[in-house]
């Protein structure tokens, strides 16, 4: 059963969507919120792959010499994430905005 969300948690979750399109930066709470839910997302990111790394490091300790077999799943898993387990930031996004054609 999910643990219902407190009002706190839902007034500062972002309600704009992870990238600049559409945002006036002229509006600074709307280009804050932006750069928030690009972060946000980012350190998702990042955390979905610490956690993934945690769970191969228990792989490799509880299987042993079979670890090549059993743990194949999570290692590629890792490898997907690792291209992304970095926070980059805003700026580069938000100076470089390439429009949708």
């Amino acid at each position: 059963m999910p643990t219902p969300e407190s009002e706190a948690f839902l007034a500062k979750k972002p309600k704009v969507p992870a990238n600049f399109d559409g945002v006036d930066f002229e509006d600074t709470k709307r280009l804050k919120a932006a750069q928030d839910a690009i972060i946000r997302e980012q350190w998702v990111q990042v955390m979905m792959g610490r956690l993934v790394r945690e769970e191969l490091s228990k792989c490799y300790y509880r299987e042993g010499v079979n670890h090549l077999e059993k743990c194949g799943r999570l290692r590629e898993r890792y490898l997907e994430l690792l291209k992304d387990s970095r926070a980059k930031g805003y700026l580069f996004e938000q100076q470089n905005i390439i429009p949708k054609e």
